[in-house]
């Protein structure tokens, strides 16, 4: 009896020792995201100001001083371009398909080429030629910047972790970063990680799960705590809609979902003629034209064509002016395309859900709607745009019903996200952040992953 005793005695300090070395274990796996999150949240808040104080002073400029716009627009265009340019080419655009290619190449040959996709100088040079660019009028965003840079501080806190820390796949790091900066900049939890699951993650998720719960909880409520509990939007008015409003919704979704699908083809096409250019003074006439083009319908049209677009969904959803003018989508998907295109920094979230909410309103006008069912157009119509261009309409549906917190509505934004799903792949069968990952492994050099990328792409659709 004293041997059985004692060996239930050992055994049972053996499982106790392997419990307490589990727990530590995953406690210090957890720390560098956590640590990492708290990061996050900060310079999501901190980038957040510094973008409405950018984008007031366009504003104030364009009220008192409009024609300045033709001299101060030019100038910060090409100014952000050249940071960009000559010191962090892969910082340029939206940082979502970096963040991609980051992914798809996180392995230990790899790591190089993922430091130029994620680091210091990506997250400074980003932060400052997209603030450039929204002070001379550009129609960018600062989301997809700001899951670059989250992806960048993760990666970052993973290499500085001694060599006798428990292992970390690198690849986990830059899903949850990047997830923990969506959830940060929209103040949309949900959102981010129903991005890491429909738009990063090419593995199951059971590999992510804790890591991204844990970190976009923290890194939300780092933004929380200095911003405020606070909706992206608001609380537009959706009580007592029509019964056939289901109709005007999928109606909706298929004009923005075209729209939406047909301008990331655009923007595509304009950097296959850019890539022809052949001496730098080709792109400053080019970036310099863009933003004298978008200063003469600002003056001459209407100032709509500037910023993120922000503006418009906050007037349509909580004014009694829910009809925008019938030349605002053109506008609001122009800004944009002008933008994005110079190769600065600066995102296509935000004025993606600026073009689609002005196709809503504009549709709305047409039939002359409540104002409850023209909010409702509204949000299928931001729904549908955004789905035509990242082909993720999950996350466009759960963005914007977190944005709102209108969950009586989530029917009506699933059926808007599966039909602008569906009717974009009549222009394209790939999104543009699939194009864009794409190139940029190409221009990395590294044709097996190229080979690998587009056939990961193709099974996804």
């Amino acid at each position: 009896m004293e041997i059985v005793h004692w060996l239930r005695l050992q055994l049972k300090r053996s499982f106790d020792r392997i419990r307490n070395e589990n727990l530590k274990k995953n406690l210090l796996q957890a720390i560098p995201f956590w640590m990492a999150s708290i990061i996050v949240g900060l310079l999501a808040v901190i980038y957040t100001k510094l973008f409405v104080y950018a984008e007031d002073m366009t504003s104030y400029v364009f009220n008192h001083h409009a024609w300045f716009l033709f001299i101060l627009s030019p100038v910060c265009f090409v100014f952000a371009w050249w940071l960009v340019y000559r010191f962090a080419p892969y910082s340029r655009g939206s940082g979502i398909p970096q963040v991609m290619a980051a992914i798809q190449l996180s392995v230990p040959k790899t790591n190089n080429i993922v430091d130029r996709l994620l680091s210091f100088r990506i997250i400074f040079i980003k932060i400052l030629s997209s603030l450039v660019m929204a002070i001379g009028g550009g129609a960018i965003g600062r989301e997809g910047p700001t899951i670059q840079l989250a992806a960048s501080v993760y990666k970052i806190v993973y290499q500085v972790l001694p060599k006798w820390w428990p292992k970390i796949a690198k690849r986990n790091m830059i899903v949850t970063g990047a997830a923990a900066g969506l959830a940060a900049t929209f103040n949309t939890p949900l959102g981010g990680i129903v991005f890491a699951i429909e738009e990063l993650t090419k593995t199951h998720f059971s590999y992510y799960k804790t890591a991204i719960f844990s970190s976009v909880i923290i890194a939300g409520l780092t933004a929380q705590g200095l911003l405020g509990p606070y909706l992206y939007l608001g609380y537009p008015k959706l009580d007592g809609l029509s019964t056939s409003i289901f109709l005007g919704v999928a109606f909706v979704a298929m004009i923005s979902g075209l729209l939406g699908s047909a301008s990331a083809k655009l923007i595509l096409f304009i950097f296959s003629l850019k890539a022809r250019f052949k001496h730098t003074y080709h792109h400053v006439f080019f970036v310099a034209g863009c933003a004298l083009v978008m200063v003469f319908l600002a003056c001459f049209v209407n100032q709509e064509v500037l910023g993120s677009g922000k503006d418009i969904m906050e007037k349509t959803l909580f004014t009694s002016d829910k009809y925008v003018h019938w030349y605002t989508p053109l506008l609001r998907i122009g800004g944009p395309l002008f933008s994005f295109t110079t190769g600065s920094a600066g995102g296509v979230f935000a004025p993606s859900l600026g073009a689609g909410a002005s196709i809503g309103s504009v549709i709305a006008s047409w039939f002359k709607t409540s104002d409850i069912d023209t909010n409702m157009l509204i949000l299928a119509g931001m729904v549908g745009f955004l789905t035509g261009i990242t082909r993720s309409p999950f996350t466009s549906v759960i963005l914007v019903l977190e944005m709102t917190n209108r969950h009586s509505v989530i029917f009506h934004l699933i059926l808007a996200g599966m039909v602008a799903s569906l009717i974009s792949l009549l222009i394209d069968k790939h999104s543009l952040y699939d194009h864009l990952k794409v190139q940029y492994i190409r221009a990395l050099n590294t044709p097996e992953e190229t080979e690998k990328t587009e056939q990961v792409t193709m099974a996804k659709q």
